[in-house]
């Protein structure tokens, strides 16, 4: 099992989820099998933020992860800096953004020909949907409990990507009212999903998270 891919500041620990039905590696690292190596997109989802908790085994990234592996995706959740066991130091943006894009040239380069993704929870949707808004191989843009009023999310809002949300209805930290106003406001093509009674971290919910990206991505 892959546990850890060169960073920009050292080591990223990670993990990668791939499809049921995708078994054989080439000696070269790469997946052959097909456009893309078989796969429906090759995702990186970036985790909430390391100061406050927050990795790539957080439960609502955990699930989500799993959920786009049921529909034919290969998905990368690594620690940023820092976090975990992976190398360097917090710096509350610029670096991590380095260690989403370096995870993006893995799955690149693991997955050639396929669509890539990319994507997060919190901190990790502003880290993930800035940098693939900015990345021209990137397609689409997924965020979970984004924190809109806490990071600078206008480069997301702007762009002509199609933008993927799952949002709890009772997030503390993004308000959904927040989060609507944004929505309205943000370039198409876009989706939200709005999870019942749930808090940012989707506790007790993380479930419905993963059903609802399914349901969202399932057909994308």
């Amino acid at each position: 099992m892959l546990r850890e891919i060169p960073g920009p500041a050292g080591r990223l620990e990670v993990r990668l989820e791939v499809p049921a039905e995708q078994t054989s590696v080439a000696d070269d690292g790469r997946v052959h099998r097909g456009s893309g190596g078989g796969v429906h997109a090759a995702v990186v989802l970036a985790h909430p933020h390391p100061q406050h908790g927050g990795t790539m085994h957080t439960k609502a990234v955990y699930q989500a992860a799993k959920a786009l592996a049921r529909i034919g995706c290969a998905v990368l959740r690594f620690n940023f800096r820092g976090a975990g066991l992976s190398e360097g130091s917090f710096s509350d943006g610029p670096g991590e953004m380095d260690d989403c894009r370096a995870a993006l040239d893995f799955m690149s380069a693991r997955y050639p020909g396929a669509r890539l993704w990319t994507g997060g929870m919190s901190y990790g949707a502003w880290v993930g949907m800035t940098v693939g808004a900015a990345d021209a191989r990137v397609s689409t843009l997924i965020g979970i409990a984004p924190p809109l009023s806490r990071y600078d999310f206008e480069a997301v809002r702007t762009s002509g990507k199609p933008k993927f949300f799952v949002q709890g209805e009772r997030d503390e930290l993004c308000p959904l009212q927040e989060m609507r106003q944004f929505y309205a406001s943000a370039s198409d093509p876009k989706e939200l999903v709005v999870i019942d009674g749930a808090d940012h971290l989707f506790d007790g919910k993380v479930g419905e998270v993963a059903d609802a990206l399914e349901d969202l991505l399932g057909d994308w």
